[in-house]
Protein backbone atom coordinates (compact mmCIF):
# COMPACT_ATOMS: atom_id res chain seq x y z
CA UNK A 1 0.00 0.00 0.00
CA UNK A 2 3.14 2.52 0.87
CA UNK A 3 4.81 1.90 -2.47
CA UNK A 4 1.43 2.47 -4.18
CA UNK A 5 0.99 5.85 -2.97
CA UNK A 6 4.61 6.39 -3.37
CA UNK A 7 4.71 5.82 -6.93
CA UNK A 8 1.59 8.06 -7.42
CA UNK A 9 3.10 10.98 -5.47
CA UNK A 10 5.67 11.26 -7.26
CA UNK A 11 4.19 10.88 -10.69
CA UNK A 12 1.26 13.61 -8.88
CA UNK A 13 4.31 15.58 -7.94
CA UNK A 14 5.84 15.66 -11.53
CA UNK A 15 2.88 16.77 -12.91
CA UNK A 16 2.00 19.27 -10.76
CA UNK A 17 5.36 21.26 -11.01
CA UNK A 18 4.79 20.42 -14.98
CA UNK A 19 0.98 22.32 -14.45
CA UNK A 20 2.42 25.29 -11.47
CA UNK A 21 5.60 26.35 -14.48
CA UNK A 22 2.39 26.18 -17.26
CA UNK A 23 -0.04 28.36 -15.10
CA UNK A 24 2.44 30.88 -14.00
CA UNK A 25 3.56 31.56 -17.63
CA UNK A 26 0.07 31.98 -18.63
CA UNK A 27 -0.85 33.75 -15.74
CA UNK A 28 1.53 36.50 -16.07
CA UNK A 29 2.89 36.57 -20.02
CA UNK A 30 -0.22 34.76 -21.46
CA UNK A 31 -3.73 35.93 -19.94
CA UNK A 32 -4.24 40.05 -20.87
CA UNK A 33 -3.75 43.15 -18.55
CA UNK A 34 -7.84 43.31 -17.23
CA UNK A 35 -8.83 46.88 -18.31
CA UNK A 36 -9.66 48.72 -14.56
CA UNK A 37 -6.83 47.11 -12.24
CA UNK A 38 -4.31 46.33 -14.83
CA UNK A 39 -1.36 43.68 -13.49
CA UNK A 40 -2.96 43.85 -9.86
CA UNK A 41 -6.10 41.80 -11.10
CA UNK A 42 -3.90 38.64 -11.79
CA UNK A 43 -4.54 37.87 -8.14
CA UNK A 44 -7.63 36.42 -9.67
CA UNK A 45 -6.33 33.15 -10.95
CA UNK A 46 -4.53 32.13 -7.62
CA UNK A 47 -7.62 33.72 -5.41
CA UNK A 48 -10.76 31.95 -7.49
CA UNK A 49 -8.79 28.31 -8.71
CA UNK A 50 -7.25 28.33 -4.64
CA UNK A 51 -11.28 28.78 -3.82
CA UNK A 52 -12.27 26.12 -5.79
CA UNK A 53 -10.09 23.75 -5.16
CA UNK A 54 -10.38 24.25 -1.30
CA UNK A 55 -14.07 23.35 -1.45
CA UNK A 56 -13.52 20.42 -3.60
CA UNK A 57 -10.93 18.94 -0.80
CA UNK A 58 -13.64 19.70 2.31
CA UNK A 59 -16.31 17.93 -0.20
CA UNK A 60 -14.40 15.00 -0.29
CA UNK A 61 -13.64 14.64 3.33
CA UNK A 62 -17.60 14.72 3.72
CA UNK A 63 -17.53 11.75 0.95
CA UNK A 64 -15.05 10.03 2.77
CA UNK A 65 -16.77 11.00 6.92
CA UNK A 66 -20.12 9.35 5.32
CA UNK A 67 -17.97 6.02 4.00
CA UNK A 68 -16.20 6.01 6.43
CA UNK A 69 -19.58 5.70 9.03
CA UNK A 70 -20.74 2.99 6.58
CA UNK A 71 -17.91 0.94 6.29
CA UNK A 72 -14.73 2.24 8.67
CA UNK A 73 -11.78 2.11 7.12
CA UNK A 74 -8.27 3.98 8.43
CA UNK A 75 -7.88 5.21 4.66
CA UNK A 76 -11.11 6.74 4.50
CA UNK A 77 -10.07 8.48 8.00
CA UNK A 78 -6.91 9.06 6.66
CA UNK A 79 -8.44 10.78 3.26
CA UNK A 80 -10.82 12.74 5.36
CA UNK A 81 -8.21 14.11 7.56
CA UNK A 82 -5.15 15.02 4.88
CA UNK A 83 -8.26 16.74 3.02
CA UNK A 84 -9.03 18.91 5.71
CA UNK A 85 -5.47 19.84 5.93
CA UNK A 86 -4.86 20.42 2.72
CA UNK A 87 -8.61 22.48 2.57
CA UNK A 88 -7.36 24.70 5.57
CA UNK A 89 -4.00 25.95 3.34
CA UNK A 90 -6.30 26.38 0.13
CA UNK A 91 -8.64 28.72 2.18
CA UNK A 92 -5.63 30.15 3.77
CA UNK A 93 -4.71 30.96 0.45
CA UNK A 94 -8.10 32.38 -0.89
CA UNK A 95 -8.32 34.70 2.06
CA UNK A 96 -4.67 36.18 1.93
CA UNK A 97 -4.77 36.11 -1.79
CA UNK A 98 -8.37 37.96 -1.56
CA UNK A 99 -7.33 40.43 1.19
CA UNK A 100 -3.76 40.91 -1.09
CA UNK A 101 -6.30 42.10 -3.70
CA UNK A 102 -8.78 44.05 -1.90
CA UNK A 103 -6.24 46.32 -1.13
CA UNK A 104 -6.40 48.30 -4.26
CA UNK A 105 -9.35 47.43 -5.29
CA UNK A 106 -11.54 48.70 -2.25
CA UNK A 107 -8.89 50.75 -0.32
CA UNK A 108 -8.75 48.24 2.70
CA UNK A 109 -6.91 45.28 3.09
CA UNK A 110 -10.46 43.51 5.39
CA UNK A 111 -14.06 44.51 5.74
CA UNK A 112 -16.35 42.26 7.82
CA UNK A 113 -19.05 41.63 4.61
CA UNK A 114 -20.99 38.78 4.63
CA UNK A 115 -19.20 36.91 2.22
CA UNK A 116 -15.75 37.88 4.19
CA UNK A 117 -17.22 36.62 7.27
CA UNK A 118 -19.03 33.34 6.09
CA UNK A 119 -15.53 31.47 4.55
CA UNK A 120 -13.74 33.22 7.91
CA UNK A 121 -16.23 30.99 10.25
CA UNK A 122 -16.09 28.31 7.60
CA UNK A 123 -11.95 28.58 8.31
CA UNK A 124 -12.23 28.79 11.93
CA UNK A 125 -15.16 25.59 11.99
CA UNK A 126 -12.29 23.23 10.14
CA UNK A 127 -9.51 24.40 12.49
CA UNK A 128 -11.37 23.08 14.83
CA UNK A 129 -11.73 19.19 13.46
CA UNK A 130 -8.33 19.13 14.83
CA UNK A 131 -8.43 20.39 18.10
CA UNK A 132 -11.78 17.22 17.84
CA UNK A 133 -9.16 14.91 16.85
CA UNK A 134 -6.73 16.32 19.57
CA UNK A 135 -9.45 15.97 22.46
CA UNK A 136 -10.43 12.71 22.09
CA UNK A 137 -8.05 9.89 23.37
CA UNK A 138 -9.65 6.83 21.79
CA UNK A 139 -8.85 6.00 18.45
CA UNK A 140 -12.25 4.59 17.82
CA UNK A 141 -14.03 6.81 18.61
CA UNK A 142 -11.71 10.21 17.59
CA UNK A 143 -12.64 8.77 14.10
CA UNK A 144 -16.20 8.24 14.40
CA UNK A 145 -16.59 11.81 16.07
CA UNK A 146 -14.39 13.11 13.34
CA UNK A 147 -16.40 11.43 10.45
CA UNK A 148 -19.30 13.15 12.09
CA UNK A 149 -17.75 16.43 12.18
CA UNK A 150 -16.76 17.07 8.62
CA UNK A 151 -20.49 16.00 7.18
CA UNK A 152 -21.68 18.79 9.17
CA UNK A 153 -18.96 21.15 9.10
CA UNK A 154 -19.91 21.01 5.39
CA UNK A 155 -22.63 23.26 6.04
CA UNK A 156 -20.40 26.25 5.83
CA UNK A 157 -19.35 25.45 2.41
CA UNK A 158 -22.69 25.62 1.14
CA UNK A 159 -22.94 28.66 3.38
CA UNK A 160 -20.31 30.43 1.86
CA UNK A 161 -21.62 29.51 -1.31
CA UNK A 162 -24.85 30.61 -0.86
CA UNK A 163 -23.47 33.81 0.32
CA UNK A 164 -21.58 34.83 -2.45
CA UNK A 165 -24.60 34.17 -4.70
CA UNK A 166 -27.11 36.08 -2.69
CA UNK A 167 -25.80 38.43 -0.52
CA UNK A 168 -24.70 41.69 -1.90
CA UNK A 169 -21.78 43.63 -1.08
CA UNK A 170 -18.75 44.80 -1.71
CA UNK A 171 -16.91 40.96 -2.80
CA UNK A 172 -17.42 40.65 -6.49
CA UNK A 173 -19.55 37.99 -8.17
CA UNK A 174 -17.71 36.91 -10.99
CA UNK A 175 -19.85 33.75 -12.40
CA UNK A 176 -23.35 33.66 -13.21
CA UNK A 177 -25.66 35.41 -15.47
CA UNK A 178 -25.54 38.45 -16.71
CA UNK A 179 -26.63 40.09 -13.63
CA UNK A 180 -24.75 38.63 -11.33
CA UNK A 181 -21.68 39.09 -13.61
CA UNK A 182 -22.51 42.55 -13.64
CA UNK A 183 -22.43 43.26 -10.78
CA UNK A 184 -19.50 41.72 -10.25
CA UNK A 185 -17.69 44.07 -12.38
CA UNK A 186 -19.30 46.77 -10.22
CA UNK A 187 -18.54 45.98 -7.07
CA UNK A 188 -15.03 44.34 -7.79
CA UNK A 189 -13.63 47.03 -9.89
CA UNK A 190 -13.13 43.96 -12.49
CA UNK A 191 -14.16 44.26 -16.54
CA UNK A 192 -14.31 41.01 -17.62
CA UNK A 193 -13.10 40.95 -21.09
CA UNK A 194 -14.99 39.51 -24.37
CA UNK A 195 -13.76 37.58 -27.23
CA UNK A 196 -9.98 36.63 -27.77
CA UNK A 197 -9.41 38.52 -24.48
CA UNK A 198 -11.99 36.21 -22.05
CA UNK A 199 -10.70 33.05 -24.07
CA UNK A 200 -7.70 33.71 -22.74
CA UNK A 201 -8.35 34.43 -19.37
CA UNK A 202 -10.82 31.53 -19.53
CA UNK A 203 -7.41 29.06 -20.04
CA UNK A 204 -5.74 30.73 -17.96
CA UNK A 205 -8.13 30.26 -14.99
CA UNK A 206 -8.47 27.03 -16.13
CA UNK A 207 -5.17 25.82 -16.07
CA UNK A 208 -4.36 27.36 -12.51
CA UNK A 209 -7.52 25.35 -11.24
CA UNK A 210 -5.86 22.13 -12.67
CA UNK A 211 -2.98 23.60 -11.25
CA UNK A 212 -4.20 23.53 -7.42
CA UNK A 213 -6.12 20.61 -8.59
CA UNK A 214 -2.79 18.32 -9.20
CA UNK A 215 -1.20 19.82 -6.26
CA UNK A 216 -3.72 18.27 -3.80
CA UNK A 217 -4.13 15.21 -5.38
CA UNK A 218 -0.12 15.04 -4.60
CA UNK A 219 -0.58 15.93 -1.48
CA UNK A 220 -3.18 13.56 -0.87
CA UNK A 221 -1.19 11.09 -1.67
CA UNK A 222 2.10 11.95 -0.48
CA UNK A 223 0.15 12.37 3.07
CA UNK A 224 -1.73 8.79 2.77
CA UNK A 225 1.91 7.34 2.13
CA UNK A 226 3.74 9.30 5.12
CA UNK A 227 -0.10 7.61 6.93
CA UNK A 228 1.85 4.23 5.88
CA UNK A 229 4.99 5.25 7.67
CA UNK A 230 3.34 5.84 10.55
CA UNK A 231 1.24 3.25 10.88
CA UNK A 232 4.49 0.92 10.16
CA UNK A 233 6.31 2.22 13.08
CA UNK A 234 3.55 2.08 15.11
CA UNK A 235 3.02 -1.62 14.80
CA UNK A 236 7.26 -2.40 15.06
CA UNK A 237 6.75 -0.32 18.37
CA UNK A 238 4.05 -2.60 19.32
CA UNK A 239 5.96 -5.85 18.26
CA UNK A 240 9.44 -4.59 19.97
CA UNK A 241 7.01 -4.04 23.24
CA UNK A 242 5.35 -7.60 23.12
Amino acid sequence: MVKKFERAGNALNWAAAIMLVIALFLVFFFAPDERTMGNVQRIFYFHVGGAWVAAITFLIALIAGVSYLRNPSDNKDTIALASVEIGIIFTTMTIVSGSIWGRPAWLTWWTWTPRLTSITVLWLVYMAYFMLRGAVEDDERKKRYAAVYVIAAFVTVIMTYISFRLLRDIHPVVFGGATESAQGGQEGLQEIARGLDSAKMGITLTASVITFSLFYLAWLANRMNLQGFIDSVAELKLRVMA
